[in-house]
């Protein structure tokens, strides 16, 4: 989700090296019927009779044709739109509604799901009727375009056969709105700003912080999942936005999928951020030349000549699951850095527990006694965001050691590693944690410490105390009292080498990578600074906090 010159921009990383941008042309604009060899606009009527603006591009020769439609916010005009005409697929290119030529109201993703409104079907069923498409349908994008694909799915639309999506999300709501029950300020606000949303966008999202009706009418739970029935490519990033959520939608697609569906979905996971493939440099980082080559079977062309016209060239027989193992940049004799392919995500690994320890000690010993640790979160100081999945700031792995000098961070590190150990899957850290607060919130980051001493990050997340049962209802914390709570920190995938440290940081702010919490229990109002947290973190043997890692034997 990004303002349009920067979706151009990753998707032409991704499609640069598929060999389409021959067939990438903007739209003429002129409305009327489509012709072969040619585009044309046209508005399709919605079930509520709202007209959404339409560019059709149709090869040249005899039809009908298998057709890829792509729906977009960023505007129809600057999208691929004639890239499968050179291929032989006829395309559809869609305003959402309420965008740049389309009629009615703007709420983004909301009209593309299973509500009142179902934009997504309407513009599928409706192409499906069209004398110029033989019934056969893939979706593409990246980013939002990805996200619309998602809604779509579960609708069935007649001909849906197949989609290619890329670092998109199955849930607006658990993957790029809130993270834990946090707002993610960055993304969101910064999206919807410099792509001119209107403000009722962001008035619903920030009006719906628990995962309520609203949001169950476009994201994907296991009810919607059951109703795919189609094939997909899932490409995702380890540092994008929706890292979890590409991942999600996988393996929802995959095990919980209708017949269609089931045991006939790809995953690719690189060392990227949002932009897939676009450049070695990583943050600070910078990975092999090969990090960035995609497997063969991920070509736009290929993948729906496969889906849509019956071509297969060992689409269908490539491995479910490619992903890349991180390792340490600058030991050219490191293990990692390499692509692997799997049968199934997860991978099997064993969940290993790094205890936090007094003295600022992190290791597979269970504690024993220790005073717990208190620190004071100031919500007029928050703590800065120094890289980590994001869109409009940097992204990718940043040394961390600027923050963690900080008072209100609390570091904890292993030994060196004597032996490298490998990270593949899901990181969970589970603190036991109190406040003098009636809310606040706790954030952890999972580091990589380099000999040198530089403290790379992986992976983050943070939880929302009032938030921290799962973002239905919300439940006030009584201060003092100590509670169990968890942070998704997502997935990676890295092996860490001998001589590095595994870091775990807590504190309790992000900022502007997440919502600041003013410690009240309400929003953070304009103008009030909030109230100032003592938030402690507990580490004996009756609260054994810890990072739990599935480490790869």
């Amino acid at each position: 989700m990004r303002r349009h010159l920067s979706l151009v921009a990753a998707v032409t990383a991704v499609s640069a090296g598929f060999g389409l941008l021959a067939f990438y042309q903007a739209a003429d604009g002129q409305e009327g019927t489509p012709r072969p060899g040619g585009q044309a606009t046209v508005r399709v009527p919605m079930r509520d009779g709202t007209l959404l603006a339409t560019d059709v591009y149709l090869p040249a020769g005899e039809g009908p044709w298998p057709t890829i439609v792509i729906r977009t916010p960023y505007g129809r005009k600057g999208i691929p739109g004639a890239l499968g005409a050179g291929a032989g697929f006829a395309v559809v290119v869609q305003d959402f509604r309420g965008r740049f030529d389309s009629g009615g109201e703007c709420l983004v993703f909301y009209d593309d799901g299973w509500g009142e409104h179902q934009d997504g079907y309407d513009c599928i069923e409706w192409t499906s009727r069209q004398p110029w498409c033989n019934g056969k349908i893939g979706t593409w994008g990246g980013s939002a375009l990805s996200i619309t694909q998602y809604c779509t799915a579960p609708t069935q639309p007649p001909g849906l056969a197949a989609q290619h999506i890329t670092v998109g999300t199955p849930s607006v709501y658990h993957h790029a709105a809130y993270a834990g029950g946090v707002f993610r300020q960055s993304v969101v606000c910064d999206w919807l700003q410099q792509n001119h949303f209107p403000a009722a966008v962001l008035e619903a999202m920030t009006g719906h912080p628990a995962f309520d009706d609203w949001w169950r009418a476009f994201c994907l739970g296991p009810d919607e999942y059951a109703k795919v029935n189609v094939p997909a490519c899932h490409i995702g990033g380890w540092y994008d936005i929706f890292s979890q959520g590409t991942i999600d939608g996988f393996v929802g697609y995959q095990t919980l999928g209708g017949e269609g569906a089931r045991g006939r979905q790809k995953l690719v996971m690189g060392p990227w951020t949002h932009g897939v493939g676009a450049s070695t440099r990583i943050g600070e980082l910078e990975f092999p030349a090969h990090s960035k080559q995609l497997p063969p079977h991920t070509d736009l062309v290929r993948w729906f000549n496969a889906w849509l016209k019956g071509e297969d060239d060992g689409v269908a027989d490539a491995p479910a699951v490619t992903y890349y193992v991180m390792g340490d940049v600058d030991d050219p004799d490191a293990p990692g850095n390499e692509w692997r392919t799997a049968d199934a995500w997860p991978v099997p690994s064993a969940p290993t527990s790094y205890y936090l320890h007094d003295q600022g000690l992190l290791s597979v010993a269970e504690p024993t006694e220790a005073q717990p640790l208190t620190y004071a979160y100031d919500p007029g100081n928050p703590v800065p965001t120094v890289g980590g999945n994001n869109l409009t700031i940097p992204a990718g792995p940043y040394d961390q050691r600027p923050v963690e000098s900080r008072p209100d961070v609390l570091v904890f590190s292993s030994e060196p590693l004597e032996e490298p150990i490998e990270i593949t899957g899901r990181v969970r850290a589970e603190l036991f944690a109190a406040t003098s607060a009636p809310d606040t919130d706790f954030t952890a980051k999972l580091c990589d410490v380099y000999p040198d001493g530089r403290s790379m990050l992986l992976l983050d997340g943070a939880v929302r105390g009032r938030w921290r049962n799962g973002g239905l209802e919300p439940e006030p914390m009584e201060p003092g009292r100590v509670y169990p709570l968890q942070i998704d920190l997502w997935s990676t995938s890295i092996i860490i080498n001998r001589g590095h440290r595994i870091r775990l940081d807590i504190s309790s702010s992000n900022s502007p990578r997440f919502e600041v919490n003013p410690n009240t229990g309400g929003p953070l109002a304009p103008g009030e600074p909030g109230q100032v947290a003592q938030n402690t973190i507990y580490l004996d043997r009756q609260h054994p906090s810890r990072v739990i890692l599935p480490v790869v034997k």
